[in-house]
């Protein structure tokens, strides 16, 4: 977990601090299945201005995540530039939408957002390929890898009465 001491900033009102900061990401766990980051430490832009009212945090990095396939289960990459934006209100008692989950005291927890900002930046399906197959629904097997069709299973004959009137409808 990567964490970052605001104590040693003397920031004053329209002050700001830029910084290059690695981070350790943690694994996503997204659709119940699980991305890991690489590389596991990424370099970040963090910066942190002092307003009025209050501080904004910036954090920019570039996230690659790998894991399953949504279709076919197969290893699957996910690349993206992570632009995240914070901001922590001076008031303490300011509504909880002013105020950053990731700032505890004066303690940052880098980690945690950056794993929240990659998980929003995360397409709905993530898929090895745009035209991506899939599973075959009859027997499982990779449709990327070996394209098939199967015959249609003969229909049982005590239906066929059923079958007849659908038609005539």
């Amino acid at each position: 977990m990567t964490t970052y001491d605001l104590r040693r900033l003397r920031l004053r009102s329209g002050d700001e601090h830029r910084e290059a900061v690695e981070i350790e990401l943690e694994p996503l766990v997204y659709g119940g299945q699980s991305y890991e980051p690489l590389p596991r430490t990424v370099e970040a832009d963090l910066s942190i201005a002092r307003a009025t009212g209050g501080t904004v945090f910036n954090l920019r990095f570039e996230s690659r995540m790998v894991g399953p396939c949504y279709r076919c289960l197969s290893e699957a990459e996910f690349r993206e530039k992570i632009v995240a934006n914070e901001y922590q209100d001076a008031d303490p008692g300011a509504d909880e939408e002013l105020r950053t989950p990731y700032l505890v005291g004066d303690v940052l927890d880098l980690s945690a957002w950056a794993r929240d900002a990659a998980a929003l930046a995360l397409p709905e399906t993530i898929l090895c390929r745009p035209d991506c197959a899939g599973l075959c629904p009859e027997c499982g097997r990779d449709l990327n890898l070996e394209p098939h069709e199967h015959d249609p299973e003969p229909v049982d004959s005590r239906w066929s009465a059923l079958e007849k009137l659908k038609n005539e409808l």
